[in-house]
């Protein structure tokens, strides 16, 4: 079997406050997405409810992506956020490491609002 290469979202342009990044209801609940929009760094949302939670998409331990897979930043329970590097278990509402090498830093946050159904960044 043939490992498969990690994909890379599609890049979105950026418009700002107006930029779309998905649908509502195109994210599992709870779930997550990962997106790259114009020159930005990558992001990625969590949704839990009918909230959602914006992160940029870089550990705080070595800046190394947190995704192992696309779209994947979930622990199997999707009760945290997890670096798939090195363990680290982050809060999904505010981003704070409680458990593995970065203990007490948070992950950067995305400003995300959310506007007749559809996930957007907030500036």
């Amino acid at each position: 079997m043939t490992p498969t290469k990690k994909q890379i979202p599609t890049t979105l342009k950026d418009l700002g406050s107006d930029t779309v990044l998905c649908n509502l209801s195109d994210i599992e609940d709870p779930g997550s997405r990962g997106f790259r929009v114009g020159r930005r760094e990558r992001l990625f949302i969590v949704r839990r409810g009918d909230e959602v939670f914006g992160y940029i998409n870089l550990c705080p331990h070595q800046g190394t992506t947190l995704d192992w897979n696309p779209d994947t930043f979930l622990t199997i329970e999707k009760d945290y956020i997890l670096c798939a590097t090195h363990g680290a278990f982050f809060e999904i509402h505010n981003g704070m490491c409680v458990a593995g090498p970065c203990i007490g830093r948070s992950l950067a946050p995305v400003e995300i609002k959310i506007e007749d159904g559809q996930i957007m960044l907030g500036s």
